[in-house]
């Protein structure tokens, strides 16, 4: 009798120690804040409302020329906002307001060139008016996805750079759309990508700023760019 029972019993600690590796394989998943909680979120490229009227377009460095075209266009059907930077000259797509406490909802992904040179970009948080301060989640074909930028810190303007402390590549290629989530609450900001958290920083110099969209070397769409107070 007790040899079928330690049989059993050898059977069952193997199946679960299966279970165990199977699971560690696939990445623990969060849901997004806007599948959580779908109420209480506006749509900033509202094709439908004042679309682009709300943002202005501002150079990199600040004080420098902007190209006469612009390189931003929404979509009003799909609602999808395509900036693109075939050149050197940089700027980014400043929101025309002041933030505090928010939860901002963005998906995004780099449409594939056909010379092969990848685009690049970032989503802007708690920035100054001219981005001489700037707090940015960095966009990439399959790179990126952490914070980098220059914060206010001990009476001056000090760069940081998250990438070491992201565990995980969650940034999908060209072509694939990605979903990022920037909840900013006090000097904290996280980082949440594609089902997990990437960066939860608690050095942002600053309470308050503008959020934007910055497109480097290539091409980028946009779309579900949605906001919550909080």
């Amino acid at each position: 009798m007790p040899v079928p029972c330690v049989r059993r019993s050898l059977a069952s600690i193997a199946a679960a120690a299966i279970l165990l590796m199977s699971g560690a394989s696939e990445p623990d998943t969060v849901p997004s804040a806007l599948e959580s909680d779908p109420s209480g979120w506006s749509d900033l490229l509202a094709p439908s409302g004042a679309g682009l009227d709300a943002w202005t377009r501002e150079p990199i460095p600040a004080g420098g020329d902007l190209v006469e075209a612009s390189p931003w266009k929404l979509d009003p059907a799909t609602g999808v906002l395509t900036g693109v930077a075939p050149g050197p000259d940089r700027e980014w797509l400043r929101l025309d307001q002041v933030l505090l406490d928010f939860a901002l909802h963005v998906e995004w992904r780099i449409v594939p060139d056909p010379a092969g040179k990848a685009g690049k970009g970032g989503v802007y948080v708690r920035n100054s008016n001219d981005a001489g301060m700037w707090h940015e989640a960095l966009l990439g074909d399959a790179a990126g996805g952490h914070l980098v930028g220059k914060t206010y810190a001990a009476s001056t303007i000090r760069p940081f750079d998250l990438k070491d402390e992201v565990k995980e590549a969650r940034v999908k290629p060209a072509g694939e759309w990605n979903t990022y989530e920037l909840t900013c609450k006090g000097r904290s900001v996280k980082l949440w990508i594609n089902g997990a958290v990437a960066n939860d920083w608690k050095g942002c110099g600053v309470p308050r700023g503008y959020l934007g969209l910055e497109v480097e070397g290539g091409r980028v769409e946009f779309r579900n760019l949605k906001l919550k107070p909080l």
